[in-house]
């Protein structure tokens, strides 16, 4: 016989079966595309690389159980194959392939007898994947005033900047900074005035604390860019180590700052040019690369910078990004030639739109960080000469940007924000 099973899924009674006591899970994932199964056992499969084959017992006894669980909701990309060993599977012989293919299923299987083999009692997928929590503060951090600093503001849930507070790790100005882990961020690389920058990083706790220098985290640098990815990590790229790279440095949900990956999409200075979208994507646009450049770079869920898209709005440097209405994002501001007053909105899947001019003071060098869950605010920056500006510009969670609020804390340019 021939055939295939998809998804048997046994929902009509909405109940599903408890699992016997007794049951022993096994503590090793698997990542390896067979595994031998044990009457008895439930085991976590993960088949980010690959499908993976479950071969059951050859022999059973009536009520011999088996679970398997989706461990990192893939099984929609590479599926789970049953086989059942020479015993019939809902009735049907060992020929049929029994195939399952939902993301975040959990499938628990119960032999019954020769005629009926093994059946399934639940087969059901979770179909909420955990999300972060909404962002409700931002902080921004460092910056040049007549000299670098060692400062930060933070941002309450309503977008009020706070006053300032001092010596939050080494002073300098351009780095990166994004959120991670959910609630907590990252500020990392800039320079204190030489080449090639510093290579540091600064983690916030979810209170808004700044900690102490960490070294040594991937090459130095300054205009950097950075966003939040995969709902819980963050990505640096690109900057200037005494000339424009190419470059990514990806961090893990604990912030910690992994190697550099050379050569994502043209290089350039980003400065402030990253962002999140569509929830678990980041993205890299316009920058400096010799010229002011036009263009953009998707990132995957998975860290993964895409090839370069251009012609996205007014090609221009030193603008400021960040994510706004839970799932898109905006950039506004910065130069082409002159300072510029006008943002781009970004899609939740990516695709910068045209430009909207006169949205508050023409400035470069500014940051912009997401607030109170689904707002986001542009803030500092240069006009014209030192020490820059000390204002804000609210936006709102359809992604229109309000007028300037000033005085909001010491007047500088140059620094970095992001959410926690």
């Amino acid at each position: 016989m021939s055939g295939k099973i998809v998804n048997n899924v046994f929902r009509a009674s909405g109940v599903i079966a408890a699992t016997p006591g007794g049951l022993d899970w096994s503590t090793a994932v698997v990542t390896g595309s067979t595994l031998t199964a044990t009457a008895g056992k439930g085991y976590f499969i993960n088949t980010t690389s690959n499908a993976c084959t479950v071969t059951l017992p050859s022999s059973a006894t009536t009520g011999d159980q088996i679970v398997l669980v989706d461990y990192a909701r893939t099984w929609s990309t590479n599926n789970l194959i049953i086989d059942s060993n020479g015993l019939n599977f809902q009735g049907d012989p060992d020929t049929y392939t029994v195939d399952y293919s939902t993301a975040g299923q959990s499938l628990s299987i119960v032999y019954s007898d020769a005629t009926k083999g093994w059946l399934p009692v639940s087969d059901d997928a979770v179909t909420d994947v955990g999300v972060a929590p909404p962002t409700q503060k931002g902080i921004f951090a460092y910056g040049f005033t007549t000299a670098y600093v060692s400062l930060s503001n933070l941002v309450n849930s309503s977008g009020v900047i706070a006053s300032d507070v001092t010596g939050v790790g080494t002073a300098r100005g351009y780095p990166g900074a994004s959120t991670y882990g959910g609630d907590k961020a990252i500020f990392a690389y800039g320079t204190s005035g030489s080449n090639p920058g510093v290579s540091m990083s600064n983690l916030v706790t979810n209170l808004g604390v700044v900690g102490s220098d960490v070294t040594g985290v991937g090459s130095a640098r300054y205009f950097v860019g950075a966003a939040e990815y995969g709902i819980d990590k963050a990505i640096f790229a690109y900057g200037d180590t005494g000339s424009q790279v190419s470059m990514s440095n990806l961090v893990t949900s604990a912030g910690v700052v992994g190697t550099d990956v050379t050569g994502v999409g043209t290089a350039r200075r980003i400065n402030n040019g990253g962002a999140g979208y569509g929830t678990d994507k980041a993205i890299f646009a316009y920058g400096y690369s010799g010229s002011n450049v036009s263009m953009s770079n998707l990132v995957s869920n998975v860290g993964v910078v895409g090839s370069d898209v251009t012609g996205v709005g007014t090609a221009r440097r030193y603008p400021a990004a960040t994510e706004y209405g839970t799932d898109k994002a905006i950039y506004g501001y910065g130069d082409s030639g002159g300072k510029v007053s006008m943002t781009n909105l970004v899609t939740n899947v990516g695709v910068v739109g045209s430009d909207v001019t006169g949205v508050g003071t023409a400035r470069s060098y500014l940051s912009a960080s997401r607030y109170g869950g689904d707002k986001a605010i542009f803030g500092y920056g240069l006009v014209s000469d030192d020490p820059g500006v000390s204002m804000s510009n609210l936006v709102n969670n359809s992604g229109v940007v309000a007028a300037d609020v000033t005085g909001v804390g010491t007047a500088r340019y140059g620094l970095n924000s992001a959410g926690f």
